[in-house]
């Protein structure tokens, strides 16, 4: 059940950055009321998760799936550029998260 909510909690974290890009500097109403409830919910959600994960492995696979997902967010939606060195970068990323979760304890 921890992972799950951390899985939840990373995949807010990636609304939460969308909407505060798309939040012009907090000046659009509507995506930085998003924002505020999915960082609100992303936060809760990644304290319950902590109750039985170990810190680092909790907080770097989050912030991992928060930033893989809002590169891939960039590129898919955004225009963003895609670069052999900025797909290297996040591919260390996804492994980074794949790694955290298979050396976590039982």
């Amino acid at each position: 059940m921890p992972w799950i909510l951390l899985t939840l909690a990373g995949l807010l974290e990636i609304v939460w950055a969308v909407a505060m890009k798309q939040s012009a500097g907090f000046t659009r109403p509507g995506p930085t009321a998003l924002m505020l409830v999915a960082m609100s919910g992303s936060f809760a959600l990644l304290a319950m998760s902590m109750r039985t994960l170990p810190l680092g492995t909790a907080y770097a696979v989050w912030t991992g799936i928060g930033a893989f997902g809002a590169f891939v967010i960039g590129v898919a939606a955004l225009g963003e550029a895609l670069t052999p060195m900025r797909a290297g970068a996040a591919a260390m990323i996804l492994g980074g998260i794949v790694l955290m979760k298979l050396s976590a304890p039982a």
